[in-house]
């Protein structure tokens, strides 16, 4: 205690102590002193009072003898009083020592409490100082073993312990981390090692045979060091149960004879609260810092790569290629159906499936290649320094190591999985990152085109990559357009076969290029239907046609119909329907006099879909043309099975009926077709009067083309 008690008040304490003390010792002698004075005046007080006694015997005169009795009876008054005195000062010598024994009992034990609460002042100051150089930085956490050992020093200053511990309950067993501060004798070093894996089994309710993993560091410290390892004491702290993942004990061990203070074990489980702080908060941040940098590079389902190592890869190897003049192949990899997998045996299943594939591919590949999954079933390789050739033979080998796996679900079912591959070689098939991912994307769907399950390379489509950016190029010049409102309707009249009278026109998409010029819609459709912006192409369409047809049904102009296209989306319900029946409520337009026409390719695609589109497009009283009728495989098939206000011709047979006996018998057994069933026909590109004779010969309904008359921004009123 004395060591820990500032020195101002052990001083004042030994000084109030030893004055406390010489005042009792005094009070003693004078206890002593006065006892043997009162001793002697009795003595002397006897002796007087019996030679009084004898002269009184003696004495035969009455005075005197009166007198000398009065004398004797005095001194036994005094001998009386004298006593009394006597009786008062033990008294108070009784009580003022009692006293005086309570008030230093009291003062000590005052002190002693305070030296059991005070650290002296420097003691504060050096914790300020390690507290202050304990900062968590990015690089601490890292490296936090050595961190340990920098703290350790600084702490040793305050308390001189001789060992540090940290064990952690991990998932293979027991991880002890041992500090030595000082160097210890290797029997030492051994006995503490035992003794400490011992305690700490038990403290973190671990097996007895778990495996060990013991780490040992040794911090030079300038102090001589005790080796009597039979007098070795622990002190230890857990991590707080509430840490997440994380279950440890921290602690010191040190080599002493005697117990320890309450002050001093007190600055020792100080030492542990901070340093479970320390090592409980670095060694979580580093175990989270090191999942994140795993999971910024790694896939977390299938643990390959990820698209953006994938792309940091891809970047170095064409900049190391182009340096060394070596070639590298990029492979492009797409489960074939995986959609059913998920749908048939659900997302577990899918997700096994997807762990397997992973694994084939490390099982595949060379070191120093790299697999990457960077989307839901898709895959690439890089195959550093190699040409197409083996990459090629890398890609079959994959294919047919993937359909002979057998998958199987979790209660039994098997399965097996095709895949579709697409290569792209530097810098025979590009020399940048994007168009290697471009091309490689652009083979792998050939290689689905042509039946899936196969390999395609990027030689054999040339110039596909730069269709495919050119398509790109051109739907976000339409989405720009329909952003700034550049997307305008032409009208192209339908008339009156047998009369040249006109009875619609059709609504054509043109877009309106920044410098005016016109952009029709056949440059554009591909780009529209890819990248589906059909939707929104066809509200603007239905939008500005109706206020033109609104405007020319207020001028008095003929009741003429409008045929408007539609989007193959358009058919599962998109909401179009509605949209153009409130457009008709609010501009007055009767929902008669509108039909929405659709290419019989779109139609076809979804034949459930398409039946419940036309009875709902009935149902508002719109119209319906089957677009491009003739140019399917089964034309008959889509007359039996839907029912249509119109069909188009197919342009393709038209302009050729004049030259082609052909197609002058299919138009016209066409046109007979629809006749005995009650459908209106409508003949496309009609090109010259000869054409047009014709097709009123047959019987056709209805005509349009560039002889009739050119697509015009203004609606036609006759």
């Amino acid at each position: 205690m004395n060591d820990l008690l500032p020195s101002h008040l052990e001083t004042v304490r030994l000084r109030v102590i030893n004055r406390m003390a010489a005042l009792l010792e005094s009070q003693t002698r004078s206890k002593i002193f006065g006892n043997s004075l009162n001793a002697l005046v009795k003595e002397v007080h006897g002796e007087v009072i019996a030679d009084l006694r004898q002269l009184v015997a003696m004495s035969d005169a009455t005075d005197l003898s009166v007198r000398l009795e009065h004398a004797v009876q005095a001194c036994e008054r005094l001998d009386g009083t004298l006593d009394l005195l006597l009786d008062e000062r033990q008294r108070q010598w009784h009580r003022n020592g009692n006293y005086v024994r309570a008030t230093m009992q009291e003062f000590n034990q005052t002190l002693s409490d305070l030296a059991s609460s005070l650290i002296e002042k420097s003691l504060f100051e050096r914790q300020s100082k390690v507290l202050e150089r304990i900062i968590l930085s990015h690089e601490n956490i890292s490296h936090w073993k050595e961190f340990v050992q920098e703290i350790l020093a600084d702490f040793h200053a305050i308390f001189p312990f001789n060992f540090f511990y940290i064990a952690f309950a991990e998932e293979h067993g027991l991880s002890l981390f041992l500090y030595y501060l000082g160097d210890f004798s290797d029997e030492l070093k051994k006995n503490a090692r035992d003794m400490l894996s011992k305690q700490m089994l038990v403290n973190l309710a671990l097996s007895s045979d778990a495996p060990l993993d013991i780490e040992e560091f040794v911090i030079k410290i300038d102090q001589p060091v005790n080796n009597n390892s039979d007098a070795v004491r622990m002190i230890t702290v857990a991590v707080p149960e509430h840490t997440p993942k994380l279950a440890g004990v921290l602690g010191v061990a040190y080599v002493a004879s005697g117990e320890l203070s309450p002050q001093e074990e007190s600055v020792v489980r100080s030492i542990l609260s901070v340093m479970v702080m320390v090592v409980g908060s670095s060694k979580l941040l580093s175990r989270t810092l090191t999942e994140l940098e795993y999971y910024a590079m790694h896939d977390p389902l299938t643990g390959l790569y990820n698209r953006r190592h994938f792309n940091n890869i891809l970047e170095y190897e064409i900049g190391r290629s182009e340096r060394h003049g070596h070639e590298f192949s990029l492979l492009m990899l797409d489960l074939d159906d995986f959609k059913d997998i998920n749908d048939t045996y659900g997302h577990a299943a899918g997700d096994e499936a997807l762990c397997g594939v992973a694994e084939i591919l490390r099982t595949q590949v060379r070191k120093g290649d790299l697999a990457a999954r960077i989307g839901g079933d898709e895959f690439t390789i890089i195959l550093m320094e190699t040409g197409c050739t083996g990459a090629t033979t890398v890609a079959s080998t994959l294919g047919k190591t993937l359909r002979e796996h057998v998958f199987t679900t979790s209660d039994g079912k098997n399965f097996h999985l095709t895949i579709s591959i697409g290569i792209a070689t530097y810098p025979v098939d590009a020399n940048n990152n994007t168009d290697m991912l471009a091309g490689a994307d652009v083979a792998m769907y050939r290689a689905k085109e042509l039946g899936k399950d196969s390999v395609c390379t990027l030689d054999a489509l040339q110039g596909r990559v730069a269709i495919s950016r050119i398509t790109r190029d051109k739907a976000e010049n339409l989405r720009e357009a329909l952003q700034q409102d550049r997307i305008t309707p032409y009208y192209h009249s339908i008339v009156n076969c047998q009369t040249g009278e006109l009875y619609a026109c059709e609504t054509l998409a043109r877009l309106v290029e920044p410098n005016g010029d016109i952009v029709s819609a056949g440059a554009f459709i591909e780009a529209m239907e890819k990248y589906g912006l059909g939707r929104e192409l066809d509200r603007v369409m239905l939008r500005k046609a109706f206020a033109a047809k609104q405007a020319c049904l207020l001028s008095g102009a003929p009741d003429t119909k409008i045929f408007l296209n539609l989007s193959a989306q358009e058919i599962q319900e998109r909401g179009i329907l509605g949209y153009a029946e409130e457009l008709c409520h609010a501009l007055g337009i009767p929902p008669q006099c509108v039909v929405f026409e659709i290419l019989e390719r779109d139609a076809i695609g979804d034949m459930t879909n398409m039946r419940k589109f036309l009875t709902h497009l009935r149902q508002k009283g719109f119209a319906f043309a089957l677009d491009d009728f003739g140019s399917g495989y089964n034309s008959f098939h889509y007359l039996r099975e839907l029912q249509f206000e119109y069909v188009k011709i197919d342009g393709a047979f038209v302009r050729n009926i004049l030259n082609s006996k052909v197609d002058y018998a299919l138009v016209h057994n066409l046109s007979r077709l629809c006749q005995d069933l009650g459908i209106l026909t409508v003949a496309e590109f009609v090109e010259n009067q000869a054409i047009l004779d014709a097709l009123k010969a047959m019987g056709i309904n209805y005509a349009q083309g560039f002889h009739i008359s050119m697509p015009s921004r203004d609606m036609p009123l006759r």
